[in-house]
């Protein structure tokens, strides 16, 4: 047993502080790895090297700033994680390992509203394909990242009472998949992970204030301070759907009127076109049309962007974000959008709050989710087992 305070001890905590830095940003220089985690380039050196003959680390040639430099990233073989993202009309997979490297990932249609034991039985069959087609060790599997579009109750682990999944209210998602697939499950809302994916992968590298917005069937916000995902106690932080801009506008389905949902969802923007459109318009389908010209579906999303805008001033001056990521299919929209999201916002936020804030569409599209469950789960495993290997490895050269 490690003495607290003993050389021995240290050295195990410099080693938790690379291979913790290491694992969350997918691949960092040694130069990196000492500005993020405080340590002396020497340590660094020496603790790279040590990861390195234990089989726990591969290190590369690559270039930072003009200058040659070392990049550091976990074993492709060091372990799995798998990603599960729940929408609204699709069930979407993908497994990767600990190097951030994507291995495998498939979409399938999917009505989610109707039973969340179909779903987590869909989920379980798309998992063991994916396992079967890459070939991985199933040992191997470190957890698993779950994304649901409604919120979770922290304490509990429930899915709270929402209009968004009335068939799943109650239900304990995280359980219903770890009794499935036997292996830690970690649960999150979508525009958390849209937020994480973003953060890791895509808009929101390098950021360290961020917010998420995702437009789809609902509004929500996924809130990065300070590099983390901020949940609120209950773990209703981003609801910015609900944020009232009309007390007077329409009934939304959380029992208020006017909230920002009610004027940027597609269940209540849709409408707007139909008559005009016909009754099978999409999301998409508004958004190609308008790329194309067509002056109603442009209004009507120039309209949209401005409201989200008006929510998004609202973020400005509570939390100040140094960058929002537009995601959702309203993104593919581009100019056409982000435009008036930034006019509302430089009109509604306080002027230094709107200078700071650049206004981005989502990099991963789709896969934004579901990438994000990947880094989910990524961040919750424990490094023991990595360090464990190291240490039989290779006898520790203290530091």
């Amino acid at each position: 047993m490690e003495t607290p305070g003993s050389q021995s001890s240290l050295h195990r905590a410099n080693l938790e502080r690379v291979v913790r830095a290491v694992r969350l940003a997918g691949s960092l220089t040694q130069a990196e790895i000492a500005r993020t985690t405080g340590l002396s380039a020497a340590t660094v050196s020496n603790i790279v090297r040590e990861l390195k003959d234990g089989g726990t680390v591969e290190v590369t040639p690559t270039s930072a700033g003009g200058r040659r430099a070392r990049a550091v990233s976990l074993s492709g073989d060091a372990g799995i994680v798998i990603g599960v993202d729940f929408g609204h009309t699709h069930l979407r997979v993908a497994v990767g390992n600990l190097a951030h490297q994507v291995l495998a990932e498939e979409s399938e249609p999917l009505d989610v509203d109707a039973s969340a034991p179909q779903g987590f039985d869909r989920a379980e069959q798309l998992v063991n394909r994916l396992i079967e087609a890459t070939g991985v060790d199933r040992t191997k599997i470190a957890g698993v990242g779950l994304g649901v579009p409604g919120p979770i109750d922290l304490e509990s682990g429930s899915l709270g009472s929402s209009a968004i999944l009335p068939g799943w209210i109650g239900t304990k998602p995280a359980e219903e998949l770890q009794g499935r697939l036997g292996v830690p499950v970690h649960v999150d809302n979508d525009a958390n992970l849209g937020a994480l994916g973003e953060l890791v992968w895509g808009s929101g590298r390098g950021v360290r204030d961020l917010a998420y917005i995702k437009v789809a069937s609902g509004v929500g916000a996924g809130l990065v301070i300070s590099g983390k995902i901020y949940r609120g106690p209950g773990g209703t932080a981003g609801e910015i759907g609900h944020i009232t801009l009309d007390e007077s506008g329409p009934v939304c389905r959380c029992g208020n009127r006017g909230c920002l949902e009610t004027f940027a969802a597609a269940r209540y923007v849709l409408p707007l076109l139909q008559s005009s459109h016909g009754t099978d318009l999409t999301v998409e389908g508004v958004v190609r049309l308008a790329r194309d010209g067509d002056p109603g579906c442009r209004r009507v999303i120039a309209d949209v962007g401005r409201h989200i805008g008006s929510g998004v001033a609202n973020l400005c001056n509570l939390l100040n974000p140094s960058r929002v990521v537009l995601g959702g299919d309203l993104a593919e929209a581009g100019e056409l959008v982000l435009g008036p999201i930034r006019e509302s916002v430089g009109r509604y936020a306080i002027p230094s709050a709107a200078r700071q804030l650049s206004v981005l569409p989502g990099a991963l599209g789709g896969r934004a989710e579901v990438l994000g469950a990947l880094a989910l789960a990524l961040s919750e495993m424990g490094d023991s087992t990595l360090l464990d290997s190291t240490l039989h490895a290779a006898a520790p050269a203290f530091t």
